[in-house]
């Protein structure tokens, strides 16, 4: 494959960005969860989930959320710190894929057990607002560990909370965190958290992406791993230092172009 000079690729990146990155992208991607509700709990409570559920057909992601705010009475937070032992029956024929019944309920529980004590999620992934040394390594790193702190949850719902300990892409993570953090004019990301740094953010790496960006040269790693997710975010970088996780929209937008192997 020849190597496209770096100001090709980045006219490239910038227009499927733009292309991308707008309200006409919400409905019909898992994001459009989220924006159902305003209040910053609740979008975070979905928004956790539905970037959890996020493979496979993303109407069926969406379909099985619907069904999850409805369960929830369109009032996640207030389900979540308010639901009773007998309420949580309701969600005992729950299955997405692999996620069943008593990954949600673990999820649920992880939920009240933090909201019982805090007021955004933002604290489980940086509980040190200030800290200076915390990347998204760290910050993945104990999201997990925490997470399994606050639940009796089954070990097999281990597999639906990635950690890069174990070398996870985390690919849902990051794409959560990217909706969470990232702030633009564009009304897709909710740029509500303001303790992690946009630019520290990682590109979320799924196969589409992963098979967009080696076929651009953005990514040589054989296998989507962690280091994979290091590299192609690193590469992100040279044309936006600031805000390289922009670039996913692109990608993403790439992957579904007939452009795409035009440069092979």
């Amino acid at each position: 494959m020849k190597k496209i000079p770096h100001d090709e690729l980045l006219e490239i990146l910038e227009e499927y960005s733009y292309k991308y990155n707008n309200p006409s992208f919400i409905a019909n991607d898992p994001i459009s969860i989220p924006h159902c509700f305003e209040q910053l709990q609740d979008r975070e409570i979905m928004g956790f989930i539905a970037a959890t559920l996020a493979w496979g057909q993303r109407p069926v992601t969406i379909r099985n959320c619907y069904w999850l705010i409805e369960q929830m009475e369109s009032q996640p937070y207030q389900f979540i710190l308010a639901h009773t032992e007998k309420e949580l029956i309701r969600f005992n024929s729950f299955v997405h894929r692999t996620f069943q019944s008593d990954d949600l309920l673990a999820f649920l529980k992880f939920f009240q057990a933090h909201y019982s004590n805090h007021y955004s999620l933002e604290t489980a992934f940086k509980p040190n607002a200030e800290a200076k040394d915390w990347d998204m390594y760290k910050a993945i790193s104990h999201f997990h560990n925490y997470f399994f702190s606050q639940t009796d949850a089954e070990p097999r719902t281990k597999k639906h909370v990635a950690t890069p300990i174990r070398g996870s892409a985390c690919k849902r993570v990051n794409m959560f965190l990217r909706w969470m953090v990232r702030k633009d004019a564009y009304g897709v990301d909710f740029g509500q958290w303001n303790s992690i740094n946009p630019a520290d953010l990682l590109c979320p790496l799924d196969l589409h992406v992963s098979r967009t960006a080696r076929e651009l040269g953005l990514l040589t790693a054989k296998q989507d791993n962690w280091k994979a997710t290091l590299e192609l975010t690193e590469n992100l970088k040279l044309f936006d230092a600031l805000d390289p996780v922009k670039y996913d929209f692109a990608l993403f937008g790439l992957s579904h172009s007939k452009m795409l192997g035009q440069w092979g």
